[in-house]
């Protein structure tokens, strides 16, 4: 891996690539210092370090901080991944949405026109409901949070928040066109990276202080790689279905007759239950931030009681299979399959293919449905039993480690490349005269 990195910075056009990205990324973080006006930021600080576990921490986390500074960045890029989930989620109901996934490029570049539409309302409805709920906030010691409440305040926060979301959408499409990796989910992964440093300095505290022992930070360490360690083998990990292509002849040529194979991802869905499954936990909390009479109702749901991870693990496992099955259709590929003339040694074409890919299907979606549930609800367990100052749990390690896998395979693919042109270079064969 060493030598994959010093290789790397050889060439040319991938060096420009990796300093673009990390100059794109240091341009966000600096962004993410910059406070939206009218805020107290003590008071917000101090709100913020009692709200962990309502919607505002969670949105806090994916933005990397920027929100518990209320900066120019504040909504971060959870406006744009959620038209994104609302539009690939709808392709199921609208025969139009479906036909523009199905176009090819001209239907992709509609589909990311909508979603930059639909990220400049979401966002204008995010900012105005969040100047509003700040407006009513105070801070643990009674000062407000708002300098100047009013339309004043809620119009530059509009304002301000929408510029920002749309300026790091922007961002993440210049890393993705002119960078390395897919610039979004970077930039999520920065966001979230951001706060191991501030993590790990109160870590140390603690052990300074004795309110954690040594041999138990050293015991979470080694968990901590294990659990990273099996999430990189699991999410490289597949199920392959062999596939037999029937021979075909095209004039004087012969076609097919090679195996193949079907790769099923045992985590098809990625990230997207956990997110799912937070999102409607957090709202009860949230709530109860601003209706006193929930709170009652929503200290059942607080992060590591019994009652919040059966619920949690619940949802990640519906949401598992209700977003395999929206992303993937085993009809589809079965017809494309029948179509090229493959077929899988033993099953019928077509209706039975449909059906025998469906059933493996199913049976490895469960299988990662747990996975995820585990992944996602041992860091709760952990700071519950050993009060451990975590400051992301799962869902943010499964995003760092998958984002990071991605990132890797395309710096490898641009090193495979270069590699397989220099080698031809040295070994040109000179063509015959005839």
């Amino acid at each position: 891996m060493l030598q994959g990195f010093s290789n790397a910075s050889h060439i040319p056009e991938l060096r420009r690539r990796l300093l673009f990205t990390a100059g794109m990324l240091a341009v966000y973080r600096i962004g993410v210092a910059i406070p939206t006006p009218g805020i107290d930021g003590q008071a917000l600080a101090s709100f913020f370090d009692a709200a962990q576990s309502t919607l505002f921490g969670w949105i806090n986390l994916f933005s990397g901080g920027a929100l518990e500074r209320f900066s120019v960045f504040a909504l971060g890029i959870m406006p744009y991944i959620s038209v994104a989930i609302i539009l690939d989620l709808l392709k199921v109901a609208s025969p139009y949405l479906d036909e523009l996934y199905k176009e090819g490029e001209a239907g992709r570049r509609k589909i990311t026109r909508y979603t930059r539409y639909g990220t400049v309302v979401l966002s204008m409805i995010q900012g105005f409901m969040i100047a509003v709920s700040l407006e009513k906030i105070q801070a643990p010691g009674g000062g407000p949070v708002v300098y100047n409440p009013g339309w004043g305040f809620r119009l530059v926060t509009v304002v301000t928040l929408t510029a920002g979301t749309m300026f790091i959408m922007w961002l993440g499409e210049q890393i993705t066109e002119r960078g390395i990796g897919n610039g979004i989910s970077l930039i999520i992964m920065a966001g979230i990276v951001a706060r191991i440093p501030s993590a790990v300095s109160t870590t140390v505290q603690f052990v300074r202080e004795g309110e954690m022992n040594l041999f138990v930070l050293l015991f979470i360490f080694a968990l901590a790689l294990a659990v990273t360690a099996g999430i990189v083998y699991v999410e490289t990990a597949q199920r392959r279905i062999p596939v037999q292509y029937a021979k075909r002849v095209i004039g004087r040529r012969i076609y097919g007759g090679q195996s193949t194979h079907l790769p099923l991802k045992i985590n098809t869905s990625g990230v997207i239950p956990p997110i799912f499954a937070s999102s409607v936990l957090v709202f009860p909390a949230t709530a109860a931030t601003f209706v006193p009479a929930l709170k009652r109702y929503a200290s059942l749901l607080t992060p590591g009681s019994l009652v919040y991870n059966l619920i949690y693990v619940a949802l990640i496992i519906f949401f598992t299979y209700f977003y395999t099955a929206v992303t993937f259709n085993p009809v589809d590929v079965a017809d494309n399959l029948k179509k090229y003339g493959g077929f899988i040694p033993g099953i019928r074409p077509g209706r039975h293919t449909a059906e025998y890919i469906d059933r493996v299907l199913s049976r490895i979606t469960l299988g990662g449905a747990i996975y995820v549930s585990v992944v996602c609800v041992l860091p709760t367990i952990l700071i519950q039993r050993f009060n451990v100052p975590f400051y992301f749990g799962g869902t943010a390690l499964l995003i760092v480690v998958g984002v990071a896998l991605d990132t890797m395979a395309q710096i490898e693919t641009h090193l495979l490349t270069r590699n397989y042109e220099g080698f031809m270079r040295r070994g040109r064969i000179k063509s015959r005269r005839m």
